[in-house]
């Protein structure tokens, strides 16, 4: 039995020099940016309501305003000004890009555009254009939605957030995220997937 406690504790004093060395690879390869990554994994069907904790992710960030006739095509153009600013700028993409819907009213709505990035290593601060700035992503609880559907349709999914959360009274933050797993290409494509994130307060 004594025997047993040495050998088993040499171990973290003896490879400790050596083994700071291989974690730094090791993390590399497991940080390696990855463009697709969600925040909170992906949903099954979009019957499927999911309780997720979301982790702050470092984003690339731009606000804007648009009516809701201009709205899809206005998102999509600011994800390509991220994604060009992100290329220029020396960031990693590592995420789906992101909107935070600020405020809405009847005639159109007012948001952040994000696109997670990676800090380079350093920390050092990336010089960006006037239009553009360092943020984080909404973090905390969530409600996961998934729409499944042309985005022309977002509306109907909508209507099920509400009535999910009147049925189960929760009261949430006025802001919600959309989280585009896929390309905002085409507003009739009905492939397209969205995670829609509400906030309880």
């Amino acid at each position: 039995m004594p025997l047993e406690p040495q050998p088993v504790q040499p171990p973290p004093t003896l490879p400790a020099p050596g083994q700071p060395l291989p974690p730094a690879p090791s993390q590399q390869q497991t940080g390696v940016p990855d463009p697709n990554a969600t925040l909170a994994g992906k949903g099954s069907d979009s019957s499927d309501v999911a309780g997720v904790t979301l982790a702050p992710k470092p984003v690339l960030t731009m606000s804007g305003q648009a009516t809701w006739d201009q709205g899809f095509q206005k998102l999509a153009d600011s994800f390509k000004a991220l994604r060009a600013e992100a290329q220029r700028s020396g960031l990693a993409v590592a995420g789906r890009p992101l909107t935070l819907f600020v405020e809405t009213t009847d005639d159109g709505f007012r948001f952040d555009a994000m696109l997670p990035v990676a800090i380079p290593a350093g920390g050092q601060a990336p010089s960006l254009s006037p239009d553009f700035r360092m943020g984080t992503s909404p973090a905390g609880r969530a409600f996961r939605f998934l729409h499944q559907a042309p985005y022309d349709d977002i509306d109907s999914t909508y209507e099920t957030i509400t009535a999910y959360l009147e049925a189960k009274s929760i009261v949430v933050k006025d802001s919600f995220l959309e989280e585009y797993v896929s390309e905002l290409n085409d507003p009739g494509d009905p492939n397209l997937e969205i995670n829609v994130y509400v906030q309880p307060k």
